[in-house]
């Protein structure tokens, strides 16, 4: 390496103090420098910084035994952490040990078995576990810590290796394991890790599971010891040493799953992909922002039309390549140019996040986000494919889909956000979506599935031959235009202070009014099962509520005119700036 590259790392690491060492920082300003960089033998030499950076995070994921620096929380959607000082090798195996100790209590807790899906610590022995991981960085050393801990408790392991959440969830299914492990923080930023469990229905546990595993797993880890944690990770076993341990292929446990449930949500599997193969008049493009789903696109389409199937980002880059990998507005600006530039008619276009539980869509002209999608996938199953049943989404979704299932006679069902709250109607919506662009259907995952949705929205095209941004166009015509936007903000308060302070906006009640765009709009209606949605008298509307992953302060808000869209973000703003959240 150059001097510039080592002054570089010497400025955000400390030799010997990974403590007081800021690993990512390193690696995000060496990642700019190689990607701006002017010549091959330049961005090597960056390269070569970031490779040596992640050397030494290496080594703390595989020391670190201080407690993790922020404490281990399940939220919506797993517990995510920083890599190395968070997310370790002995985080993961106290984490794993705490969801052992939580099966252990099965044999005298009715309430945890029936959430558990299953009846005692020998069943689970026997059915064993999906374990899976991510791109990022360290998930195979993170997978084996939690391998051995699983193994020397007698459990057997079911070793998907990298995979996607959804066909982790359907390897849940269709083994029948007891549940699954997947070791990711799903969109979150290169210097996240994360750790999801869901049960052995295969979906996101239901609070009763994850508490008690957030208690175990501070206990153990506050005592550093737990009958389910061996003496010492033997990482360096390899894998088919380890006792019990089993391949699994995930995806071909997805596409078994989604070929036996046909007649359910309708999707024929096999026919939409041979449809693709010989429609000259349809290309597919897919950004994977260097995620899980890199690894198995071609396989999805039966390595059909190659020439068709375009896939951006397919490399692997445990960096991302310096991106934030969400399904975003700036990310899907590589895939619309991609499909700009091509003859076809018909044009399909998708990102997927790092774990493949999120996409969003395009037809390279039109950003398709999951609140539209959601309400146009509900219409295709319902009207064109004849399914009939209600359809679910999160409060804060776009009322699109409320518009449709009131034209259709259908019952709308709106949790809170977050995907396991659609559990009481898994097996009678048609579909459920939240806005943040995850998606299953009938017969189907309970799990958010991106390749899912590539395959609805597949169908859709080519059984309507048009576009997804056409297809858009005629509901909007049909039920009327809705226009939501979502954004965040980071905040210093957490846990009770942070609900304290966000209960100043009780204050908003129907009736009140809010300036918007310099204009008092009345609200006729509050919604507070999640945070706070106020809707207007217009039918535009705004909801603020607390991350349930991030230290963060969420807000949506959907107008009924593409122009009032800014004007509800800006009043969003200004209430969080009323109450001390934004400066």
């Amino acid at each position: 390496m150059t001097a510039t590259v080592q002054n570089l790392i010497a400025a955000r690491i400390v030799a010997d103090n990974p403590v007081a060492s800021d690993y990512f920082a390193a690696i995000k300003d060496l990642v700019r420098e190689r990607d701006a960089a002017a010549t091959p033998e330049a961005r090597q030499q960056w390269q070569e910084g970031i490779d040596e950076v992640y050397r030494l995070l290496k080594t703390e994921i595989l020391t670190n035994t201080a407690p993790p620096a922020t404490a281990v929380k399940f939220g919506t959607s797993g517990w995510r952490g920083l890599l190395g000082k968070d997310i370790n090798v002995h985080s993961v195996a106290a984490v794993t040990a705490a969801i052992l100790t939580m099966y252990q209590d099965l044999d005298h807790d009715r309430e945890l078995r029936a959430a558990a899906g299953i009846d005692s610590f020998a069943e689970l022995r026997e059915r064993g576990c999906v374990l899976g991981f991510d791109n990022r960085f360290g998930g195979d050393l993170l997978a084996l810590s939690a391998a051995n801990v699983l193994a020397a408790a007698g459990v057997k392991v079911l070793y998907a290796g990298e995979a996607t959440t959804g066909c982790l969830s359907a390897s849940v299914l269709r083994t029948r394991a007891a549940f699954s492990i997947n070791l990711t923080p799903s969109h979150n930023p290169l210097e996240y890790g994360g750790f999801k469990y869901n049960a052995a229905d295969g979906g996101p546990a239901a609070a009763i599971l994850t508490n008690r595993i957030t208690e175990q797993a501070r206990v153990i880890i506050a005592r550093g010891r737990s009958p389910f944690l061996p003496e010492g990770l033997d990482l360096q076993r390899p894998l088919a040493d380890i006792p019990g341990l089993i391949r699994e292929d995930a995806l071909k446990s997805w596409q078994e799953m989604v070929r036996t449930n046909q007649n359910r949500h309708g999707i024929n599997y096999d026919a939409t992909i041979k449809a693709f193969a010989v429609s000259p008049q349809l290309v597919v493009a897919v950004d994977c922002v260097h995620g899980a789903a890199r690894t198995c696109i071609r396989a999805l389409f039966e390595q059909q039309a190659p020439e068709r199937l375009l896939i951006l980002r397919g490399e692997a880059d445990v960096t991302f390549g310096g991106i934030a990998p969400e399904p975003s507005s700036a990310n899907m600006q590589p895939v619309m140019a991609a499909l700009r530039g091509r003859p076809e008619r018909l044009k399909l276009g998708a990102i997927i996040d790092p774990d493949g539980d999120r996409i969003r869509f395009t037809d390279g002209d039109v950003e398709i986000s999951m609140n539209q999608f959601g309400a146009m996938a509900y219409h295709f199953l319902h009207e064109i494919k004849g399914k009939k049943g209600l359809v679910a989404k999160t409060v804060a979704s776009s009322n699109l889909a409320n518009a449709i299932a009131g034209a259709l006679g259908e019952e709308i069902f709106e949790p809170p956000v977050g995907f396991k709250e659609f559990k009481p109607v898994m097996g009678r919506a048609l579909v459920y979506f939240e806005e943040s662009d995850g998606i299953s259907v009938i017969g189907h995952t309970p799990e958010k599935d991106a390749f899912i949705g590539l395959l609805l929205a597949l169908d859709m095209v080519l059984t309507q031959g048009k576009n997804l941004g056409d297809l858009l166009q005629d509901i909007e015509q049909r039920y009327g235009a809705y226009y939501p936007d979502r954004d965040g903000v980071t905040v210093s308060q957490q846990g009770p202070q942070l609900l304290k302070t966000l209960a100043r906006l009780e204050r908003y009640r129907a009736g009140e009014s809010v300036l918007v765009g310099g204009q008092p709009r009345k609200i006729t209606e509050v919604i507070a099962i999640d945070g706070r949605k106020m809707i207007f008298t217009d039918n535009s509307w705004l909801m603020i509520r607390p991350s349930g992953t991030e230290p963060k302060v969420r807000f949506y808000v959907e107008a009924r005119n593409r122009e009032d869209t800014a004007a509800l973000v800006a009043a969003a703003k200004s209430m969080l700036a009323e109450i001390g959240l934004l400066t």
